[in-house]
């Protein structure tokens, strides 16, 4: 049988916490274990980066939720085979996830979060300046397109509106149907692990 995780131990807070000081120390642990921060990283430093992040959501999705978060604490109590270790996670959702939420387990808490889900929903405000100063593809080319059509039509002033109401129209491009998770996923990863960068910069005060 798995051990169980301690998932306060994983988010580095006290059991006393508040449901803000978890979403807090959600950010910064998450930040430091997103496997798209090691771009150059091995395989296997990838697969270890990725387990724990994994987990650092797991626990975000167990305790930010004031219901699973008392259930997670009542098994928590009558179980003798804790651990910190981020491994156990998976094998813990797999084999007692079905606990929370009693008769309606199959809908609140059987599957296991997608970390880069938990990820974004958490950070999608801090990732929106980040992911839309790096992909504003169709407002350049429709502030270019309009600039041409304006200045066929109306020389230098044709231009500069044409320009203007172009590049408004890419804008609206741009942001139709695409939620920054999803911008942030359809990057590169240079690009990823420089935003991933920043946004340490605003959380965690530093690079690391």
């Amino acid at each position: 049988m798995s051990q169980f995780p301690d998932y306060y131990k994983l988010l580095n807070v006290p059991k006393s916490a508040t449901q803000e000081e978890i979403r807090q120390a959600y950010k910064k642990e998450s930040l430091r274990t997103h496997p798209d921060r090691l771009a150059s990283a091995t395989p296997a430093e990838k697969r270890e980066t990725t387990e724990r992040f994994q987990a650092v959501a797991d626990a975000y999705y167990v305790l930010s939720d004031p219901k699973r978060r008392q259930e997670y604490d009542n098994l928590y109590k009558s179980r003798a085979d804790r651990s910190a270790n981020p491994e156990t996670s998976s094998s813990f959702f797999s084999q007692f996830a079905h606990s929370f939420g009693g008769s309606s387990s199959a809908q609140t808490g059987a599957a296991q979060p997608d970390a880069n889900g938990v990820f974004a929903d958490v950070f999608d405000e801090l990732l929106r300046p980040e992911v839309e100063r790096r992909v504003p593809w169709w407002s350049y080319l429709g502030a270019i397109s309009g600039a041409g059509i304006g200045f066929i039509v109306a020389n230098l002033p044709g231009l500069m509106l044409g320009a203007v109401a172009g590049n408004r129209l890419g804008a609206v491009r741009d942001a139709k149907g695409k939620s920054v998770a999803a911008v942030f996923n359809d990057l590169g990863g240079q690009q990823k692990a420089e935003i991933l960068r920043a946004l340490a910069m605003k959380v965690l005060g530093s690079a690391l």
